[in-house]
């Protein structure tokens, strides 16, 4: 299964300011929006601030269509995210596209 497999929104979200994120995004072929928290305050929001809000840790929240918080992955794998995020959205039952 691949995150495509699913009717689902991905959004990543980085303290970087939109221009790095913008490389980042094309250096990587990233499919997924990419969203700017240059001020750190979403970061600060969901509990994922580090050291005064420069960075913030890579954690995953899996969120419903009624804005339920179902799952959250503190656990990361950066280089495997895309088939662990999958795999955690067939556990927890999102709906497939058809």
């Amino acid at each position: 299964d691949a995150i495509d497999d699913f009717d689902a929104a991905v959004f990543m979200v980085s303290t970087d300011p939109p221009e790095k994120n913008a490389d980042f995004a094309k250096a990587e072929g990233a499919r997924h929006v990419l969203l700017s928290d240059v001020d750190g305050s979403v970061a600060e929001a969901f509990g994922v601030a580090g050291s005064g809000g420069l960075f913030a840790q890579r954690w995953t929240f899996y969120v419903d269509r009624d804005g339920v918080i179902r799952a959250i992955d503190t656990s990361v794998d950066s280089g495997n995210a895309g088939p662990d995020i999958a795999r955690k959205l067939g556990e927890l039952g999102f709906p497939r596209k058809n």
